[in-house]
């Protein structure tokens, strides 16, 4: 009978370490999905803010100014 216990015993620890084990996999995954939402937000503003600047540029080279001087005023040239 002993040795039956021992090995329902072994059992129950290996369970408990495989739940564990599959608890620490979720998370990372919940971890990175919220990483790559996060970076993906960032490229979402970074679009915003090429816009803005290429619309800069434009509105720059149509009162007169060449491209390079427009980009120049847009970055804060004179």
């Amino acid at each position: 009978m002993g040795s039956k216990a021992s090995k329902t015993n072994k059992c129950g620890k290996k369970k408990g370490l495989m739940l564990a084990y599959g608890l620490i996999q979720l998370g990372t995954r919940v971890i990175s999905a919220l990483a790559l939402t996060a970076i993906a937000c960032g490229f979402y503003s970074l679009k915003q803010e090429a816009k803005v600047f290429t619309d800069c540029v434009e509105e720059a080279t149509e009162i007169g100014k060449t491209t390079l001087e427009g980009v120049r005023f847009c970055n804060g040239g004179n």
